[in-house]
């Protein structure tokens, strides 16, 4: 049983003003896939059991099967729409590798599901198109998908079996390939062809509004694995989609797939099923953590917590959904307030790190930062303070350069280009202990698992930019029309938009 391994990876803001280009990917290619812990599992594993696996080599070979890596591109960071160029350039790379590759049983795609791609809209429809082009349509397609995913109905059409992360924050992405491959694995040697069934939920939704630890999401997906678990069905998966995304078939969506043609009658009325259960919780979809409606709350309302720590999210700058990231406008608060006490992590400006860098450790810089980037929710802001701590990586190394500046009372960590801070181990590479200070802000939405789990209180703050929480706020041109929460006023029955199954 031979099975190869490929896929490009990116979330992908369409309305950021900054494009995605080669640079912007981890590409890993033949035994680097198979080897590569930080591919197998990329997030922190935090409360979830940890993997089966420690390697896709490890994986596959309590599979029984040959594995034929042929290249995975990994976003850095969500950023704006792929150049077409750089895209391309990494589908016809695998492709070749697919036609090379000689007789295959399966192919297994690692994707994201919110490749937005200049020209061509969705990635991972142009991608599976690709592929099924190439080999026909014999061989089983299967792929591994985060929660935040768009999907299509072409998509649905020419591709077998998908999984899709259950938990938000991440948690469970090495379980979810090995679901992937593991179904892949038992369907190729069962002889069975599966037959996907995709139900399009017409909203859109933030990742922050429908976090899996709580309801309706948590019920949700209970109700799903119970569905994946009835007799002839293989999986049942529920995306909650990529709603910053302006596209036509940005939407939630959910898929219950047969195991053969002869369980597509019951597959069908189940995902008919979970598809009006996840449209009858349409209102109840909220906020997991403390909220603020504005920066200027959410500072007032640390500087008052008993607590010795409190994490507040710039939720409307978040580079996790692909914004640009350099808005100084909660830095700005921050020093008004004369808050005494503080980390602000953290802010791109390539110029503001190279001025640092250039001083050194001891200096006092001033300039302006951030706002050049995002010009449209930001301006730069005169800042003058005093390099604390360089971080400089290697010169191959793909880890950002970071320079920590205290300003006032606020510790400001400046990047030489766009990343997040989504570990204790990123603030400590700054020099800084953030569970030593007061206040943390972090420019994400939820907070990523480690940091969740570590922070005694957590507080959302819902500023604006191009991952503002309020959808109603954002100007949307492509979505599909009536779509939750933008239309409120319209009734929806499930409706299967795809046949079932490529080559039925």
């Amino acid at each position: 049983m031979r099975i190869a391994i490929a896929g490009i990876s990116h979330e992908a803001l369409n309305t950021s003003p900054i494009p995605t280009t080669l640079d912007h990917f981890q590409v890993w290619r033949g035994q680097e896939l198979l080897h590569g812990e930080t591919l197998f599992s990329p997030y922190p594993v935090g409360s979830v059991a940890g993997p089966k696996y420690a390697s896709l080599a490890e994986m596959m070979d309590d599979l029984g099967a040959e594995p034929v890596p042929i290249l995975h591109a990994n976003g850095l960071s969500p950023s704006g729409t792929v150049e077409q160029d750089t895209y391309l350039r990494l589908r016809d790379e695998i492709i070749e590798g697919i036609q090379q590759a000689g007789q295959l049983d399966g192919i297994c795609l690692i994707l994201h599901g919110a490749l937005l791609v200049e020209h061509i809209w969705s990635g991972e429809t142009d991608l599976v198109r690709s592929i099924r082009a190439a080999v026909g349509n014999d061989v089983l397609i299967s792929a591994r998908f985060d929660l935040h995913g768009n999907l299509t109905e072409e998509f649905a059409n020419k591709t077998d079996i998908w999984t899709v992360y259950r938990t938000a924050p991440h948690r469970d992405a090495p379980q979810t390939l090995e679901r992937a491959m593991t179904l892949l694995a038992h369907c190729i040697r069962g002889g069975h062809r599966p037959r996907p069934v995709f139900v399009r939920v017409p909203m859109i939704l933030p990742g922050e509004r429908a976090t899996t630890d709580v309801d309706p999401m948590k019920s949700l997906l209970e109700l799903a694995i119970e569905i994946g678990q009835q007799p002839g069905i293989l999986t049942a998966e529920i995306l909650v989609g990529f709603g910053w995304a302006d596209a036509p078939y940005s939407t939630s969506s959910v898929v219950v797939i047969a195991e053969d043609e002869a369980h597509l009658p019951h597959a069908r009325r189940q995902a008919k099923r979970l598809a009006q259960a996840m449209w009858d919780q349409r209102n109840n979809f909220t906020f997991d953590q403390e909220v603020a409606a504005s920066a200027d709350e959410a500072i007032d309302l640390a500087l008052a917590a008993e607590e010795s720590c409190v994490f507040i999210a710039d939720s409307g700058d978040n580079p996790t959904a692909g914004t640009p990231g350099d808005v100084p406008h909660f830095l700005s608060r921050l020093l008004a307030k004369n808050v005494p006490d503080a980390i602000l992590a953290g802010i791109p400006d390539s110029e503001a790190a190279r001025t640092c860098f250039e001083a050194g450790v001891g200096a006092t810089v001033s300039f302006s930062l951030g706002g050049k980037l995002d010009t449209e929710y930001g301006a730069p802001l005169e800042v003058k303070g005093t390099v604390e701590h360089l971080c400089q990586p290697d010169q191959d190394s793909k880890e950002v350069a970071i320079a920590t500046v205290q300003v006032g009372g606020v510790r400001v960590l400046i990047t030489d280009r766009r990343t997040y801070f989504s570990s204790l181990n990123d603030f400590r590479m700054a020099g800084v202990e953030p569970l030593d200070h007061k206040i943390v802000v972090v420019k994400l939405g939820y907070l990523m698992p480690e940091l969740r789990d570590a922070a005694p209180r957590e507080i959302l703050a819902l500023t604006q930019g191009y991952s503002d929480l309020d959808f109603t706020r954002l100007p949307y041109r492509y979505v599909t029309r009536p779509i939750f929460p933008l239309d409120e006023e319209f009734t929806w029955s499930p409706v299967i938009s795809n046949v079932a199954g490529y080559g039925a």
